[in-house]
């Protein structure tokens, strides 16, 4: 076994006491603990809500609401039945008369005693603050049956201060599963900053991206003029099955119009 008086050993190691070699397996152990916490964050902002019992409950009085203001309900049952019923809210509206509809959709949730010591006793606190916190706090636990996983995060306030007063939608389930601007705008954004600042005194506003689904609550701040609010510009989303019916038409037709704005919105 002439191997065993061999003067060299077989494997090269590198001395744990060089520099080089220290320098390598720190990088190497940074490396791996920093790309399994990136998949870690990764995996859990990928996460989806999940409904349970009680979200079965919300969406059923939800919807019974809905169908009580127009006087019409849908054949399809859960959550596709409710957004047949919001498009329906638009169809033979205007838009502020849509939006009058849904406001008065979110009063009928709530005894009207609730709302009223809620604006007269909770919302003076602090200069609002408390109220708006609170809102934020209840909109992200109780609405995510409706938008989605949601989570509170702070917002800047117009004097400089920061508030743990917003609700950030990841993906709006109501937006995508509607797939239209004018039903978010009308029967969602508007109506819901009308509701709380007419019936519970905490001023809100609504920022829904139109690109990815997402959607910033910002209780505690007022909405812009109706002229200098972007959401009510946007155009059709390319999903929308009326927006795909009129660029069809207008393909066919010589006299074709480019629409800039979605119509209902």
């Amino acid at each position: 076994m002439a191997f065993l008086g061999h003067p060299r050993p077989l494997i090269s190691l590198p001395s744990f006491h060089s520099p080089k070699a220290t320098h390598a397996i720190l990088i190497s152990r940074f490396s791996t603990r920093s790309n399994s916490v990136e998949a870690v964050e990764l995996k859990t902002s990928r996460k989806e809500y999940s409904p349970g019992v009680i979200d079965d409950v919300f969406l059923n009085v939800f919807r019974t609401k809905m169908a009580q203001e127009i006087g019409w309900d849908s054949e399809k049952p859960g959550y596709d039945g409710l957004i047949d019923v919001a498009h329906r809210i638009m169809v033979g509206r205007s838009n502020s008369e849509a939006t009058d509809a849904a406001v008065r959709i979110l009063r009928a949730l709530f005894p009207s005693w609730l709302l009223e010591l809620y604006k007269k006793l909770v919302s003076p606190i602090a200069g609002g603050k408390v109220a708006s916190v609170m809102v934020a706090r209840v909109t992200a636990i109780s609405c995510q049956w409706l938008m989605g996983t949601c989570t509170v995060n702070s917002v800047e306030m117009p004097d400089g201060s920061s508030w743990p007063s917003g609700v950030f939608v990841e993906k709006c389930k109501y937006l995508e599963e509607s797939k239209c601007v004018g039903v978010c705008i009308n029967t969602c954004k508007l109506p819901t900053q009308t509701f709380f600042k007419d019936c519970m005194g905490v001023p809100l506003v609504m920022e829904p991206s139109f690109s990815d689904y997402s959607c910033q609550f910002k209780f505690g701040i007022n909405p812009p003029p109706p002229e200098d609010d972007t959401a009510l510009k946007e155009p059709c989303l390319q999903t929308c099955p009326k927006a795909i019916r009129r660029m069809e038409l207008n393909s066919a037709s010589a006299s074709a119009t480019v629409v800039s704005k979605c119509p209902k919105a």
